[in-house]
């Protein structure tokens, strides 16, 4: 899941982008909303992260540009401000859910969850034969058996099961599992479903992953 921050703290900024990171997430990050609003235009993020006091652009008015284009992308918007008016100002103009600074990154994460379960209007346990996938507890298990995986591995496990039996291209896949220093042309993906595969389909008879050659691939049951 891809995740764009948009705060001018430099300390919060670099505390979520961390915080995030290690959450699994792939995060792009801006100091100020013209930047902000030019990244959520150009690429189709999961969720984001809006601070309302910016420079340049304020975050209300970045939200409202979003919902105008039809961007129905969550967002999650951070504020020193606690008043009710202030809250009812952030989500009359399209904002999903506020929290009043300072926060604490567990109860963020949390809401960020939740707003990812929501916007998807998936399960938050997806399964794909005897493999499931828990994405409240960020745990894997095939057969019974817990799978050791790390954070990216995770997040990209999670985006194959989400588009459980579609074809998912190296774009698509690197819109959302990677940010936006990616290099397009490298091999990292390539390499990393591999270590997928060896550690969901090699111990198992039935494989899980296929490749469609040439386009990318796909997660299911069934060949």
């Amino acid at each position: 899941m891809r995740i764009l921050v948009i705060e001018d703290e430099r300390r919060v900024r670099s505390f979520l982008e961390r915080g995030l990171v290690e959450a699994g997430f792939a995060v792009d990050v801006a100091a100020d909303g013209e930047t902000g609003s030019n990244l959520a235009r150009v690429h189709p993020y999961d969720a984001i992260v809006l601070d309302l006091m910016l420079p340049k652009r304020d975050g209300l008015s970045v939200l409202a540009e979003l919902r105008a284009a039809g961007r129905a992308t969550p967002v999650l918007v951070l504020s020193a401000r606690d008043e009710v008016d202030d809250r009812v100002r952030g989500l009359d103009a399209g904002a999903d859910d506020y929290l009043a600074k300072p926060f604490s990154f567990a109860e963020l994460l949390a809401r960020l969850r939740a707003l990812l379960r929501r916007g998807t209007a998936r399960p938050s346990l997806l399964e794909i034969g005897d493999l499931r996938v828990d994405l409240v507890a960020h745990r894997a298990e095939r057969g019974g058996q817990r799978l050791d995986l790390t954070a990216k591995e995770f997040a990209l496990l999670e985006y194959l099961a989400r588009h459980a039996g579609e074809v998912v291209t190296r774009t698509m896949i690197s819109e959302h599992v990677w940010d936006m220093n990616f290099d397009s042309f490298s091999n990292v993906i390539d390499v990393y479903i591999r270590y997928l595969r060896k550690k969901i389909d090699e111990p198992f008879e039935k494989k899980l992953i296929h490749t469609r050659r040439g386009v990318g691939y796909v997660l299911a049951a069934e060949p």
